[in-house]
């Protein structure tokens, strides 16, 4: 394999692992569902996509053509987690979920 391509494969693996940590510890350490909604919905899913993209050079470089299967993974992770995250955000102002005073606004409200 080209040392070009391992280090790309390399970056975007070290990439995505670095957002999906970031996106883990906003998880585990935010105060309250709104905020802690940030976490998976915006870090983790960049995560996954760098993982997936480094998982398509590689394969791309060894079949020596494009590889289907991760363009539409990625394709269809960045189209769900917004529409997904979205739902939960409304799901929880329906409900009326508790907040701290740090999180800002109250659009639902006026």
């Amino acid at each position: 394999m080209d040392a070009v391509i391992e280090w790309l494969v390399a970056i975007c693996m070290v990439t995505g692992g670095v957002f999906a940590l970031i996106g883990s510890i906003g998880l585990a350490r935010l105060p309250d569902f709104f905020t802690r909604l940030h976490g998976p919905t915006k870090a983790t899913t960049l995560g996954v996509g760098g993982t997936i993209a480094a998982s398509l050079l590689f394969f791309s470089w060894q079949a020596r053509q494009l590889q289907l299967h991760e363009v539409l993974i990625i394709l269809f992770l960045f189209i769900t987690a917004p529409v997904s995250a979205h739902m939960l955000a409304k799901a929880a102002m329906h409900r009326g979920l508790k907040r701290v005073k740090r999180t800002r606004g109250e659009p639902w409200q006026q």
